[in-house]
């Protein structure tokens, strides 16, 4: 059928029902580089105008690094802007492979293999280690790209209640007899920002011979003592079989991911993995940058200590104002407003005041889990902080929010 005007007319019919829904995004036009402040044009065709950043994944302020710009600036230099080839052909450059060993050090695993993104570790590696003889046990919130992998592989699929390990011990008793069987969770879970709890699913896993997934992508780099990860965090290093987490955000923030764990693993997805095998190596000028971010981290935890101290100051100043938040204990801070239109309205507003931090909604939450997901940055100072923080109050007024209950904000505007 040819794109006619039925056609159109299907498609057009289903935008608006999304609008009117108030599930539309808007994407904005930043037009400087990833910082704690940034130069954003909105709406399209508004003048520009300078705002705090308050919802990047920049956990450790180095997107925009000077000595990061700079090491990408010579990996350009010596290595080129990219290698028009997939690994096995002709895409390995000797800084991949330094960047798999430096990675390997870093998380304290077995090997590491490169894919463009974390997106594509997670959608290559089910499929490449598991048959229909196994079966895959996941949290119900696991991250969308590991529910994509999940689907191409041949493996059954279970999953068990968000953090119940009374529940995830019923499912590993009940596929006991399956020839592998592999425990999936996020590290830290990007909507909320709770933390898996590693230590009790190691003591599962063990218990009945299971193989044990994280996907560390909001860890990488930050949480732990020395910022290895959330299995630092539990102390469980070594004993995660299978990490695989992302190099675009707190590793430098550009692109690329990887599967980091047991070396056989890691060997059969350099042999099997689909979207290893058949997409471009990640581009040296990107490793180059990654290279110097692992050698910073490495030296000292400076700037995932200052993480720290600007998430537990954003948080006692959301929670002191009254806002409803999640609770954890990471620089994912979601303040809980419910109902999709009214946080679509509410990062308008802040945005008026100065402040970009985005609405999330159905289909990217659950229905009736509407919220602002704050982040918060090494890169923040105080004075971001305390200007934010103005402005979410001022806000939260408006809109007769501030000390409300779930159940109060529910009732004023509905799911």
């Amino acid at each position: 059928m040819a794109y006619s005007d039925k056609v159109r007319g299907v498609y057009q019919d289903t935008l608006q029902k999304i609008e009117d829904a108030g599930l539309f995004k808007t994407e904005r036009k930043i037009f400087s580089s990833q910082a704690a402040e940034i130069e954003v044009e909105f709406p399209a065709g508004a003048p520009r105008k300078k705002v705090i950043n308050m919802c990047a994944n920049n956990y450790l302020g180095l997107s925009s690094h000077p000595e990061v710009v700079q090491a990408a600036h010579k990996g350009l230099d010596t290595h080129g802007y990219g290698m028009s080839s997939v690994r096995f052909i002709c895409g390995t450059q000797d800084i991949h492979k330094e960047l798999e060993q430096k990675v390997t050090e870093f998380l304290g695993t077995e090997d590491t293999i490169l894919f463009p993104s974390c997106m594509d570790a997670n959608a290559g590696v089910f499929e490449a280690i598991l048959t229909d003889e196994d079966v895959m046990i996941s949290d119900r919130l696991v991250h969308a790209s590991i529910i994509d992998g999940i689907r191409l592989s041949p493996a059954m699929r279970d999953t068990f209640k968000h953090q119940n390990m009374e529940h995830l011990e019923q499912k590993l008793q009940e596929f006991e007899n399956k020839r592998l069987k592999v425990v999936i969770t996020d590290g830290v879970f990007s909507m909320d920002g709770d933390t898996a709890r590693l230590d009790e699913m190691v003591a599962l896993c063990e218990k009945y011979d299971a193989m044990l997934f994280v996907d560390d992508s909001h860890s990488s780099g930050f949480i732990g003592a020395t910022g290895r990860g959330t299995h630092e965090k539990y102390g469980v290093m070594g004993k995660i079989d299978i990490i695989t987490t992302t190099f675009g955000k707190a590793l430098g923030g550009a692109s690329g991911g990887c599967v980091s764990g047991r070396r056989e693993i890691v060997e059969m997805c350099r042999q099997k993995a689909r979207p290893y095998l058949f997409s471009n190596t990640i581009a040296p000028v990107v490793v180059a940058g990654v290279l110097n971010v692992l050698e910073t981290l490495t030296k000292s935890t400076e700037r995932r200590d200052k993480l720290e101290r600007n998430s537990d100051y954003w948080r006692k100043g959301l929670l002191d104002a009254g806002f409803v938040l999640q609770p954890g204990d990471t620089p994912i801070i979601p303040v809980m407003l419910f109902n999709a239109k009214l946080a679509q309205n509410f990062s308008r507003d802040l945005y008026d005041e100065g402040i970009y931090a985005i609405g999330f909604f159905f289909p990217v939450v659950p229905n009736g889990a509407a919220r602002i997901r704050t982040q918060i940055s090494a890169a923040h100072e105080i004075h971001h902080l305390d200007k934010a923080l103005e402005a979410f109050i001022k806000v939260g007024k408006k809109h007769n929010i501030l000390g409300k209950s779930k159940k109060e904000i529910i009732e004023m505007y509905g799911l």
